[in-house]
């Protein structure tokens, strides 16, 4: 029962990540990327605060601002900025197709960064799964879209952002490590806001509305994946996390009109295939290695 209720925190996570994707790009449309991060990230950083208060976790403990945690927190901004100004220029079913190599660029971070050994067959599986990002963005043929690429630094800062969370001290509280992470997107924000092409709007009470409920989504899916993760089997209820994508091609057509072609549904089939195995492979090679000691 547990790993059922995993499954389905897992999948509402992914559905609720999905509207606060809907309502971001729904927003770019009346106001700058850079309002829109302020915002969310006050808002957010809001929410974790006041749940690492509740829990007795102080937020400005010495073990919480270590060098590790400054970068991670970093990343996190910098994946924000890129991520939400790729889907404020691009189709959202393009964004959330090349958005799941994200197990892959993590594998592949861990294997140079790390030194994890990384075998031939999960290397062949990042391979193709990148042929699976170079189908969707097409790159220097009819059809490429330079913005799209902003996914995929977005998708390289999370890599590292987890690969940092895996070394982080298990002492500083997980509520505190996502006050961090949102309370850095803000001066992100304020960067583009500053700098940036794009005047400061006025927001209507639609506006604020729609952050409010982005607000409340993406907290929600946060909050959801963490006890979904705590409550059932990594190996049992990781993998739902690719209906996110279903989600956002639902998203896409039903909402903002976008058909996607053949070739983005193909490379979207590979990213998938490819980072599933690359997940299985690793639970069985972490299973044998247990049997073994």
């Amino acid at each position: 029962m547990d790993n059922i209720r995993g499954i389905l925190l897992v999948i509402l996570s992914m559905a609720a990540f999905t509207v606060e994707d809907m309502f971001i790009k729904k927003l770019s449309a009346d106001i700058s990327v850079g309002q829109i991060l302020i915002f969310l990230g006050l808002g957010s950083a809001t929410v974790f605060a006041i749940m690492a208060r509740l829990g007795g976790h102080n937020l400005f403990a010495r073990d919480a601002w270590r060098t590790p945690l400054i970068v991670r927190a970093c990343c996190e901004a910098g994946a924000a900025l890129a991520f939400t100004t790729a889907l404020s220029l691009v189709d959202i079913s393009v964004v959330a197709s090349v958005f799941q190599a994200t197990p892959l660029v993590i594998t592949m971070g861990a294997a140079i960064f790390l030194k994890e050994d990384v075998g031939w067959r999960r290397w062949s599986a990042i391979l193709i799964g990148f042929m699976g990002v170079l189908l969707i963005i097409r790159p220097g043929l009819e059809g490429f879209d330079p913005a799209a690429l902003l996914v995929l630094v977005s998708v390289t800062c999370v890599a590292a952002r987890d690969l940092i969370t895996q070394r982080i001290d298990v002492k500083v509280s997980s509520a505190v490590v996502s006050f961090q992470g949102f309370a850095a997107v803000v001066p992100a924000g304020l960067f583009l806001v500053t700098l940036g092409p794009q005047s400061v709007s006025a927001l209507t009470p639609a506006l604020w509305s729609m952050i409010g409920c982005g607000i409340v989504f993406g907290a929600f899916g946060y909050y959801g994946i963490v006890a979904a993760m705590r409550m059932g089997d990594a190996a049992v209820v990781t993998p739902f996390r690719y209906t996110r994508l279903l989600f956002s091609l639902f998203v896409g057509v039903v909402v903002f009109s976008e058909r996607p072609d053949m070739l983005t549904l193909l490379g979207a089939a590979l990213i998938i295939s490819t980072g599933l195995y690359t997940f299985l492979r690793e639970r069985r090679l972490a299973r044998q290695a247990r049997l073994a000691a």
